[in-house]
């Protein structure tokens, strides 16, 4: 008997393994791992570095900005690449909007930039 889900059966068992093996491997490491544990292996490890301070310290908000930059223009590169491959199909028209669509993130960058945000010593 043909039905038409027959065809996603495959697709079926493959998210039943996968979801399977998603329980069953962390069980079987836990039940078959070794017990061993000692003050050394419970510490965090920070590339070689020993430990220095909290790890709950509060951070520069100039963190968070330069983050918050890094996804616009991280976002911008998203959008330029797919212009650049069909920017003879697109025309002056693609050619239009993605120059406004520049200017738009330059003249934010010089907003940021005028206001300090990208200084680091004060």
């Amino acid at each position: 008997m043909d039905t038409p889900l027959t065809q996603y059966l495959p697709v079926a068992v493959v998210l039943f393994m996968a979801g399977a093996m998603a329980f069953i491997i962390p069980q079987l490491s836990t039940r078959l791992g070794p017990k061993s544990t000692n003050p050394i292996k419970a510490a965090a490890f920070e590339c070689g570095s020993p430990v220095i301070g909290s790890a709950r310290q509060r951070f520069a908000v100039k963190f968070y900005v330069v983050a918050l930059l890094f996804i616009v223009f991280d976002v911008e590169a998203v959008f330029l690449y797919p212009w650049a491959v069909n920017f003879r199909a697109l025309g002056w028209f693609g050619y239009a909007t993605m120059a406004i669509f520049a200017s738009t993130l330059v003249m934010g960058l010089i907003y940021v930039w005028k206001k300090g945000a990208l200084e680091w010593e004060s």
